[in-house]
């Protein structure tokens, strides 16, 4: 990534107070069984630590450190049965879901050696978990529950609180970095004009507005000559380009990359949405002619870069990057009737993680619907499981996400350089295009190879927006 975030994990575990001074021995079995906890969080987030917490007191201080660091989730370690006020002063000031984890040390009881510290310590499960929930409710906070076990290890336990975690990232990602609207959305797009302060109160992205004029000069003083060499290396490493097998014919575009990047570093920018609708003439015009591949440059390096204006679509490309490591912009295509399938794609930038094969490159005389002409990239998506996401809003400006998966086939795509999916729906593709419509996203949406809806659910529990299932 070239702007790099890291979310924040508040993690703490609960035992009753009442059982340390019965059962001295249950202390460095808890300290033991937290510290094994903590492994299980993965090191791409950064652990806030509340510690083992057994009175009311402990929670709140608890609480204080998770509300300084501002948290993007809590997990829950219960070590045994624990009342609910160890756990609701830490979480109670908080905006973030808590994820509960009821995780069992041992495998199954040795029913006949087991006396009540050893139950208590290694065998207590779920008698609290219902409580937590009950209380959570009531206090209006936003929840999830694991069950697992500790001994031989746990694949699905660790699984899920990895996804929590690449979850989280996308929280922080949206809090701590902007977003960059350089002109304005492709006129008379509605479905895509957004008010930016609603979207910084509801999804806590803030946007910067950049004139064109100013993208225009913003490679005037790269003057590295082997960043400019190196990128343009990497480009052609990149793109199969029509007509070019040397770093040459790439100079003046590689100096716009090196600019994009150094500008994305200063500004903090994650996400990108753009549209040009001037004359492209002068300077204008080489810029315009070279923006789809310097985008997909950026793309490629987790910056989410969005045609036509699209806020809503950049954040959907940008939460599939993140959990997924791809976020290409799509929209519906056509429909081939006698093979049931969506041809789903879209001309522009795109990202190179999700091409099988190398991407490919080449010069057409007219963008169309737009101005000018210039390179287009052609992306290759893999084949086998798929999912999109769209972003929309209702009448009172609340945000919405709209997923489905489907599976990409082999066979035969358009040829004039947009880049294209077969997909097949368990729906049928009719019925996918009138359940996707009637959920009312905008045009575009973003896809990533694989089954993403689990992740993507719980990144809607953390912004706390509905999410609708068209088809899995």
């Amino acid at each position: 990534m070239l702007v790099e975030t890291k979310a924040r994990i508040g993690v703490f575990s609960i035992a009753l107070g009442a059982y340390l001074p019965q059962f001295p021995q249950l202390v460095p079995e808890f300290e033991g069984q937290y510290a094994e906890f903590k492994k299980l969080i993965p090191d791409t987030v950064e652990i806030v630590d509340g510690g083992i917490v057994t009175t009311k007191e402990l929670a709140m201080e608890a609480g204080d450190k998770f509300r300084a660091a501002d948290v993007d989730l809590v997990i829950l370690q219960l070590l045994t049965y624990a009342t609910s006020y160890n756990m609701l002063p830490a979480v109670r000031d908080l905006d973030v879901p808590v994820v509960l984890v009821n995780i069992q040390k041992m495998k199954a009881p040795d029913y006949a050696n087991t006396d009540i510290p050893t139950w208590l310590g290694t065998l207590y499960a779920n008698g609290a978990v219902g409580e937590m929930v009950a209380d959570l409710e009531r206090a209006g906070k936003r929840h999830a529950v694991i069950t697992g076990v500790a001994e031989g290890g746990d694949p699905e336990l660790e699984a899920e609180i990895a996804d929590w975690c690449k979850a989280a990232q996308v929280r922080r990602r949206f809090r701590d970095t902007n977003l960059a609207q350089i002109g304005r959305p492709y006129p008379g797009m509605m479905d895509l004009y957004i008010d930016e302060t609603n979207l910084y109160h509801r999804m806590f992205l803030y946007t910067k507005q950049f004139d064109w004029e100013k993208m225009w000069a913003i490679a005037d003083n790269i003057t590295d000559e082997d960043a400019i060499r190196a990128k343009a290396q990497d480009i052609l490493d990149t793109f199969d380009i029509e007509g070019v097998d040397t770093v040459e014919p790439l100079w003046e575009m590689a100096k716009y990359v090196v600019a994009f990047e150094q500008w994305v570093k200063d500004e903090k920018i994650a996400f990108v949405a753009s549209h040009y609708d001037g004359f492209a003439q002068g300077k204008a015009g080489v810029l315009d002619s070279m923006l789809i591949p310097a985008f997909s440059m950026l793309i490629k390096q987790g910056v989410a870069c969005a045609v036509e204006g699209d806020i809503k679509v950049s954040m959907a490309m940008s939460i599939l990057k993140t959990i997924s490591g791809m976020g290409q912009l799509s929209e519906m295509y056509s429909i081939d009737f006698n093979e049931d399938i969506c041809i789903i794609g879209h001309s522009g930038s795109g990202d190179a993680a999700i091409s099988e094969k190398k991407p490919t490159m080449k010069i057409v005389p007219v963008f169309h619907g737009k101005t000018g002409g210039g390179y287009l990239t052609q992306f290759y998506p893999h084949l086998g499981p798929v999912t999109y996401l769209g972003i929309t809003q209702d009448r009172d400006g609340h945000f919405k996400f709209v997923v489905a998966e489907g599976v990409n086939e082999p066979g035969p795509i358009f040829t004039f350089g947009d880049t294209n999916m077969r997909t097949r729906f368990t729906c049928g593709a009719k019925e996918f295009n009138n359940r996707w419509a009637e959920a009312g996203p905008t045009h575009h949406m973003a896809a990533a190879s694989g089954r993403h809806i689990d992740t993507i659910l719980k990144v809607a529990k953390i912004f706390n927006v509905p999410v609708d299932i068209v088809t899995r």
